[in-house]
């Protein structure tokens, strides 16, 4: 079971970054704009369990590692997303309140994409990366959790859908 679900979300991942890394990145948004791959991660990892969303965590790190956008040294955002992705399902894990609730998803995701970057952030710092201005960065921060608010209800329905085509376990006649 756990095979098929596999198969079926790595293609997912994987189109997702491409059009992250294709279309997205090309926009040049005031803010800094967004990243729809995190939102993509966080989004899953929101829904699912916990060992599925550190799996999910460790895919998503390991191709924002490998994207040319990355400033910081390989390995940095893999540990920061296999530790944000399975904090916030861990603590959504079983809560209708937050899995049922649009609202609260976009809460959860929203708070773990700021928190996401601060420890990049933060990390980066402490690991000799240089990250600009503290005006610089507040902005950056602010900026890209006021697009993650905007983006986050068109894409919902649509991670949602393909979340439950992935790992929807019940048959159909």
């Amino acid at each position: 079971m756990l095979t098929r679900q596999l198969s079926l979300s790595a293609p997912i991942i994987f189109f997702i970054y491409l059009f992250q890394e294709a279309v997205v990145n090309q926009f040049k948004l005031p803010g800094g704009g967004f990243s729809l791959f995190m939102i993509f991660a966080l989004v899953w990892a929101v829904i699912s369990t916990p060992e599925i969303a550190a799996l999910t965590g460790f895919a998503a790190g390991f191709l924002m590692d490998m994207s040319q956008s990355s400033g910081g040294p390989v390995g940095q955002w893999t540990l920061i997303m296999i530790l944000i992705c399975y904090g916030v399902s861990y603590l959504g894990y079983g809560d209708g309140n937050i899995n049922g609730n649009p609202l609260g998803v976009i809460f959860f995701v929203v708070m773990a994409s700021l928190i996401a970057e601060i420890c990049f952030v933060a990390s980066g710092a402490l690991l000799g990366v240089a990250t600009g201005s503290f005006g610089q960065i507040l902005l950056t921060l602010l900026g890209n959790a006021i697009w993650t608010v905007v983006i986050m209800p068109i894409v919902l329905p649509v991670f949602s859908f393909l979340h439950n085509l992935v790992f929807e376990t019940r048959s159909s006649l």
